[in-house]
């Protein structure tokens, strides 16, 4: 009777070990707004069904509001969870932490676009994989361009060429159009200073504003305000470029794939094409900005292996193909080149397709601030908005952005 009761005790204990492991959850830290709905497909769709034989549960936990001051609170905490974003804009301050697990040798990267891989990896090191990304394109009226009699942008124009058919357009329309809607921030001019070499951080990570190819840009991207050409949101009475080009009497707007369904949405008769960025006159090379988000793995995590698996199917052919066609983002795998997507000739896949071919053409690089955080481009943003206004000349602006810069470089 005791070893029946003792063989009994042991069945049970075996049974609970079993159990405790049936509920390994992994938590996965994300943005809010429309995300919970687009991740929680995701996991349903394709995460669950890959794990179920695995017993791993996965959950996803949304952060409101400021997502890098949330994550920087759980993360110290110890609370953040297994897998979370991993925003490349503010990649450096994580990474500082010691809180994101280096995935070399951890996760295969071949797969996707070299130059995302770029934006996640500091000093040799890979803390993220780019789960989606876009990149700047020039969206455009057709019929501003039509009833001028001048020819769409392409991917061919030069600096000198856009700037021709701006000014032409201008001309013939009248003063109640604009050729181009200008966004006085970093995050819409940035992609001009690349076109023409400069580097945003020099080896002691260090940035000058003095430098000729940064000013040649600066020259060029407010120049474009001269007599009208080109006009800044408010001056349209919107916030921002897409919203010009709502309005029907701006031409051209510097926007990723985000503005597709916007326009979907917001201006359903308006025809619309998509161009490369413009080539820098000089060179003939581009520049671009990667906006991106990573999918990382907390470094305290105990469940080291689980989180991993969860990170290789969120990146999976099968999710990004899903997220391809849903019109979410742009993948990040090289393969979905040559995607069915890609030959549609509907005007937003073509802006899809020219999304995903900015990522490697010419000086393109992740849209960051440095481990200074986003008040780096404070300098460089309140100089656009001075001289594009006419408040200020560009040697002016510029010179006082230098000063600022140094000075917040410097504390």
């Amino acid at each position: 009777m005791k070893k029946t009761v003792l063989l009994s005790l042991a069945v049970l204990a075996a049974a609970a070990a079993q159990t405790a492991q049936a509920q390994t959850t992994i938590k996965i830290n994300g943005y809010g707004g429309t995300d919970p709905a687009v991740v929680g497909d995701l996991i349903n769709r394709f995460v669950k069904p890959a794990l179920a034989k695995d017993r791993i549960t996965v959950v996803y936990e949304p952060l409101q509001g400021d997502y890098n001051k949330a994550l920087t609170t759980l993360l110290a905490a110890g609370n953040a969870g297994d897998v979370f974003y991993l925003p490349a804009e503010t990649i450096d301050g994580f990474v500082a932490t010691g809180k994101v697990l280096p995935l070399n040798g951890l996760v295969n990267t071949s797969p996707f676009i070299r130059s995302l891989n770029s934006a996640f990896t500091r000093n040799g090191r890979l803390y993220g994989v780019a789960k989606d990304f876009n990149t700047l394109t020039l969206v455009y009226n057709r019929d501003l361009f039509d009833e001028a009699g001048v020819p769409y942008p392409n991917n061919n124009d030069t600096w000198a060429t856009l700037q021709t058919k701006l000014t032409t357009l201008k001309q013939k329309l009248g003063p109640d159009y604009a050729g181009i809607c200008l966004q006085p921030n970093w995050d819409r001019f940035g992609a001009f200073a690349f076109a023409t070499g400069w580097q945003q951080f020099d080896s002691k990570g260090r940035t000058n504003l003095a430098d000729p190819r940064f000013v040649e840009a600066f020259n060029f991207y407010t120049g474009l305000a001269k007599n009208k050409v080109g006009v800044q949101p408010s001056e349209v009475s919107e916030g921002w470029t897409g919203g010009c080009l709502k309005t029907g009497k701006v031409a051209v707007a510097i926007e990723g794939s985000w503005i597709v369904n916007f326009l979907r949405d917001n201006a359903p008769n308006l025809k619309f094409g998509t161009a490369l960025m413009p080539k820098y006159t000089k060179t003939g090379t581009r520049g671009n900005f990667l906006y991106t988000v990573g999918w990382a793995i907390n470094s305290g995590t105990k469940n080291r292996q689980a989180a991993l698996k969860v990170l290789n199917i969120l990146t999976s052919p099968q999710v990004q193909q899903y997220v391809l066609e849903q019109g979410l983002a742009i993948p990040s795998r090289t393969a979905l080149t040559s995607n069915a997507y890609f030959k549609k000739t509907d005007p937003g896949a073509v802006n899809s397709r020219l999304v995903f071919d900015g990522a490697d053409d010419g000086n393109v690089r992740a849209f960051t601030f440095g481990p200074q955080g986003t008040d780096w481009s404070k300098p460089i943003n309140e100089a656009l908005a001075a001289v594009l206004s006419g408040q200020k000349s560009a040697a002016d602006a510029l010179k006082k952005a230098q000063a600022d810069m140094s000075t917040f470089q410097n504390r």
